[in-house]
């Protein structure tokens, strides 16, 4: 590790060991996308040795760019459809544990591509499941899903890993095809071999860095970056609403614990206290108040692709086997996120921010 970078310390209990990753062989999918890149620089900052498989950043500017050519030690771009090549990689690599979060992450860009989206969220993950087996050294695979998994049918109730799964847009389908992918792969396969395979599903995340398309906070930084209105098309629909760090710590958290307790393969919920999952009207004016500035137009969209309208995440089995709460209120969630924003247009360093908000994160105890 490079000398003098100020490497973030493992300050607190009850969450991820930095002695635990020191050192590790981590196959890392999709760390050119922005939750890739904050959990790419973090395994960095930790002493992991990474190794990175993903297609180039989607976005000008993207995070992975501005975080500099040293954010994992190698780094293969390779499409996850392609399965000759994924297995290449993994082959090559005989990683400890595998991160998967390579995928087609947009619902209305699902809408809009369909078929891709199935190959590369279905296909993808079966790829990188299928080049495990017969790799003795690999102990855990964490496969990242969404909270889009469970059939939603309109009700104002959490949503728990037992629940149905389904899914009406192309996106939220792949996503819920995709976990019977994964629950096939540990039962037939990877359990025998002693990987402990588990999905992780989490809620709608937010932080510096991310400016994908068609995502509340990126195009109300845009927006309001420009001087322009942002124009909102649900401002009731309500999402668990979290800081990218807080899932990320739940994956590293979740990968340790399996690597200790195989047994506790399964799928795990990532998200907010049941019952703080918000609107998009309140998040947008808790961000308007903390990035100082900024227009939004609320409106009614019937036209648009269907999007349901309320959706929260139950954390209680999570919180009971990894004893993880949220460190950071929604308020602290955006506060960190729209400073970062604000800073990085001022000229700030990308890493100096994402190295801040890790510090100001693991320096947060969770409430009791």
């Amino acid at each position: 590790m490079a000398a003098g970078r100020g490497t973030v310390e493992d300050v607190v209990s009850g969450g991820p060991s930095a002695d635990f990753w020191r050192g590790k062989t981590v196959l890392l999918t999709g760390h050119t996308g922005f939750k890739g890149a904050w959990l790419a620089f973090w395994l960095r900052e930790w002493g992991a040795r990474v190794t990175g498989l993903a297609l180039p950043p989607v976005t000008r500017p993207s995070l992975h760019t501005l975080l500099g050519p040293d954010l994992v030690h190698d780094y293969h771009e390779v499409d996850i459809r392609d399965a000759a090549a994924v297995t290449a990689v993994v082959r090559a690599v005989r990683p400890d544990i595998v991160l998967h979060l390579a995928a087609q992450a947009l619902v209305r860009a699902s809408y809009r591509e369909p078929v891709a989206t199935l190959g590369t969220n279905i296909m993808g993950t079966a790829h990188v499941l299928d080049a495990l087996r017969g790799v003795g050294e690999t102990r855990v695979a964490l496969m990242i899903t969404t909270d889009k998994v469970y059939r939603n049918d309109g009700r104002s109730q959490p949503y728990r890993e037992d629940d149905r799964l389904g899914g009406h847009d192309p996106y939220s389908a792949s996503k819920a095809a995709s976990e019977l992918v994964i629950a096939s792969y540990r039962d037939a396969y990877l359990s025998e071999q002693g990987v402990a395979v588990a999905s992780a599903r989490a809620g709608n995340v937010i932080g510096g860095g991310d400016w994908s398309e068609d995502r509340l906070i990126p195009d109300a930084v845009r927006a309001w970056q420009a001087g322009q209105t942002l124009q909102v098309r649900h401002p009731d629909a309500v999402r668990p609403w979290q800081h990218v760090l807080e899932p990320l710590a739940g994956y590293l958290t979740l990968a340790q614990a399996l690597w200790h307790r195989p047994s506790g393969a399964g799928a795990y919920n990532f998200g907010p206290d049941t019952g703080s999952a918000a609107s998009v009207q309140q998040v947008l004016e808790l961000a308007r108040k903390a990035y100082g500035s900024g227009i939004v137009c609320y409106q009614s969209d019937s036209n648009g692709p269907h999007e349901a309208h309320w959706l929260a995440l139950d954390t209680g089995h999570t919180e009971a086997a990894l004893g993880l709460r949220p460190r950071w209120s929604l308020q602290q969630a955006l506060q960190h996120t729209m400073s970062w924003y604000r800073q990085q247009r001022q000229g700030a360093d990308a890493a100096a921010l994402c190295r801040a908000d890790l510090q100001a994160f693991l320096a947060e105890r969770s409430p009791a």
